[in-house]
């Protein structure tokens, strides 16, 4: 028979179903289908019937029948294959009971390509498992959700066979599997939790577990049958069978481990291999084939069970993603801003997903929660995903092996998931998940080094397979789920209708208020223009009639006021004028000297004002790039107001400066004059509102409601600071163009 040398380099390819061997505690027959003639049994059967196993080779069944008693001495071997092949199943046959001298065994018969299995098993059961099965489920099934009901299912196993150690082992969605539930002795230490790489159970392993629900490894040291046949190269395949001896591989992982014996119940979901519950003992143990058929059916009722609990968990979980977009909605609808409504409360964005952290790239800022990269990695991230990337959704478990500078922090981001806002504005809102390999308990000793055996092959440890599958999950997340990649859906429709309604809200104000603006402007203007007309009379017919010498002094101090109240209501009629101006005028950029102009505006104020005692120091001065009509008027308010409101103190003291932060140039006008309350502090950029304090001043409330609009025009900032009777700072940031 051909010979296939296994080490760590090939297990993934050993044909583990042809074997030429058997496990030695039972013995093994194989029958052709047409001649019912013996065309394979294992050298071992010499040891049951005390004659030569070649001696049976290509004799008929029947041969057997003076040795094997029957509790129907009419009823033979034969006649059960018979029986088996008119029904097309010998599931109702299996396992029939039969003695050979003497011994208890069951007959199972299971189909090969040509051949009929017949294997024979010694009866070791001392009690009807079959009666505790129905308790153990029920006790099972009372596990709410999927880890109570593997937790169950562990204790239950480990009721029914008494093994030294019943894990519950899931595979994951790249093969490698986790010790997800375990009953044990109290002296073992726990496996719970554990990792174990995917080359610990090769595919076409995995493969003969959805074929045989049941696997049996009695005694790991005990040496195996071979098979003897007379048919050369033409090995027998036992895929069917249940004494196929076990690869070399396994073994001496099983032995690595000090295990002596094991067992396994396949643990099948929606057709494909869900996982095992692996059954460790530290002493050989065998169970018979009832026991093993009692304990597949609990993996068959587990089975069904985790399907249905399985489908409520991830409808609970799709549940969970909606009520978040819900809560998010609802967050969405009250809070102002977006960013804090996503990211400031309990439920937030993160919780879309089931990932450990999320950036957010929302109008130039960037907001993360959890666990993420280094925010100069995310901005390239950012700059790589809007470069690359069409889709409102992109998404991979795998970055590092995409998108190189990943690499670098491959331990908090090897999966992303990210949505697209504005790709031109690069808002994106991106989700992380870490890398497997830094994320869980792996199995083994990571110092413990791979060893040589006797022929020079690598032996099999948790530690070399470990490092055999570190090379291919490396730069590798946990994979996104369809229903995370739906709620990241949902989520953005909900944002950007969102940000849409609250767009057309700003649109719509603006809209009013340039309404409004433009009403007021050409009122302003309506009105001061036909003010001026009749004022002009009232002053021109005034001064005329102080001409007159027949009025007496007080017809003249009467007249003498009417003037003055005409001069200050031309006054306010200008300052007007000039308010509406600022709001009509469209900004005409340039470059502004501004040393010159604040020289300029010293001289105008100071000889309107007669502030020879006032003091003007200026700082720097940087040029300013702006409409210059619109400055002059500006800085002549503020400065004006400077010298106006500190023109009674000992020493008026009016400084000028400017510095320059990021973006922006930030001039300050600082006085030490009478100050303002900061009871009134919202009031004072509006039209017409005077201080309390400011009421023996002479002025009209327009002056810095022009400073705001003027500050608006240029997109920009105005603020101040002020203290009552120790001065003002009135500050104006301009964009540094």
């Amino acid at each position: 028979m051909t010979k296939f040398s296994v080490d760590l380099t090939n297990c993934d390819k050993e044909p583990i179903h042809i074997p030429g061997k058997i496990q030695s505690h039972g013995f093994l027959i194989a029958v052709d289908k047409n001649s019912l003639s013996i065309s394979y049994l294992s050298e071992n059967t010499e040891d049951f019937f005390k004659e030569p196993a070649k001696t049976l080779l290509d004799k008929n069944i029947s041969v057997l029948n003076n040795s094997i008693k029957q509790q129907d001495p009419e009823f033979n071997i034969e006649d059960l294959l018979k029986l088996g092949i008119i029904r097309k199943s010998f599931d109702a046959i299996s396992p029939h009971p039969i003695e050979i001298d003497g011994n208890r065994f069951y007959l199972i018969i299971s189909s090969s390509k040509s051949d009929w299995l017949l294997e024979f098993e010694p009866v070791t059961l001392q009690y009807d498992i079959q009666s505790s099965i129905g308790r153990s489920a029920s006790s099972m099934l009372q596990g709410k959700s999927i880890s109570a009901l593997l937790s169950g299912a562990a204790l239950e196993v480990k009721r029914l066979i008494n093994y030294d150690r019943i894990m519950i082992y899931k595979f994951l969605d790249d093969g490698h599997g986790e010790v997800v539930a375990e009953e044990k002795e109290a002296n073992l230490e726990p496996f719970f939790g554990l990792h174990y790489p995917a080359s610990d159970i090769p595919k076409q392993a995995r493969e003969l577990y959805k074929l045989n629900l049941t696997r049996l490894i009695a005694d790991v040291n005990r040496d195996d049958s071979p098979i003897i046949t007379f048919k050369e190269n033409e090995p027998l395949d036992l895929t069917n069978g249940g004494l196929r001896a076990v690869s070399p591989i396994h073994i001496q992982y099983l032995k690595n481990m000090g295990v002596h014996s094991s067992f396994s119940i396949s643990l099948i979901s929606h057709g494909e291999l869900w996982g095992l519950i692996a059954c460790h003992n530290y002493s050989p143990k065998f169970i018979d084939y009832k026991a093993r058929e009692g304990s597949k059916l609990i993996g068959q009722i587990l089975s069904s069970a985790l399907e249905y609990r399985q489908e409520e968990e991830d409808a609970e979980v799709i549940q969970q993603f909606k009520d978040t977009a819900t809560v998010l909605s609802d967050h969405l609808s009250r809070d102002k801003y977006l960013i804090e409504a996503i990211t400031g409360h309990k439920t937030s964005i993160l919780n879309v997903t089931k990932a450990t952290g999320v950036a957010i790239i929302f109008e130039n800022e960037l907001k993360t929660i959890g666990n993420v990269p280094a925010d100069d990695e995310i901005w390239e991230l950012r700059d790589w995903l809007r470069n690359t990337n069409d889709e409102s959704i992109y998404y991979t478990h795998r970055l590092p092996e995409i998108h190189l500078p990943a690499k670098k922090y491959k331990s908090t981001a090897s999966g992303i998931l990210s949505c697209i806002l504005n790709k031109e504005l690069g808002e994106m809102i991106i989700w992380f998940k870490p890398e497997i390999i830094t994320n869980v308990n792996w199995a083994g000793n990571p110092d413990k080094p791979a060893t040589s055996s006797e022929n020079g092959l690598l032996s099999l440890s948790p530690r070399k397979s470990f490092e055999i599958w570190s090379e291919v999950v490396n730069n590798t997340s946990e994979k996104w789920l369809a229903e995370e990649v739906a709620s990241v859906l949902r989520i953005r429709e909900i944002i950007l209708t969102d940000i849409n309604k609250k767009a057309n809200e700003i649109r719509q104000l603006n809209e009013k208020l340039q309404a409004a603006y433009e009403e007021l402007d050409t009122f302003s203007y309506t009105i001061s223009h036909d003010l001026r007309t009749p004022l002009t009379s009232i002053k021109t017919y005034a001064e005329l009639m102080l001409k007159n010498q027949s009025i007496d002094e007080n017809g003249k101090k009467m007249l003498t006021r009417i003037l003055t109240g005409a001069d200050k209501m031309n006054f306010l009629i200008k300052e007007i004028l000039n308010l509406a101006r600022v709001g009509r005028s469209e900004i005409n950029f340039e470059t502004v000297d501004m040393p010159l102009l604040l020289q300029e505006i010293k001289n105008e104020v100071w000889t309107a004002f007669k502030a020879d005692n006032s003091e003007l120091i200026l700082g720097q001065l940087p040029n300013l790039k702006g409409d210059k009509t619109m400055i002059v008027q500006l800085f002549t308010n503020l400065i004006g107001n400077a010298v106006k409101y500190s023109a009674m103190v000992d020493k008026p003291k009016i400084e000028v400066a400017a510095y320059i932060d990021g973006g922006e140039i930030i001039y300050s006008v600082k006085d030490n004059g009478i100050g303002i309350d900061n009871r009134y502090y919202d009031r004072v950029f509006e039209l017409f509102k005077r201080m309390d304090n400011v009421k023996d001043i002479e002025g009209t409330g327009v002056g810095l409601a022009i400073v705001k609009r003027v500050v608006e025009k240029h997109n920009g900032r105005v603020w101040f600071e002020s203290k009552l009777n120790a001065g003002s700072t009135f500050y104006v940031a301009f964009k540094n163009r």
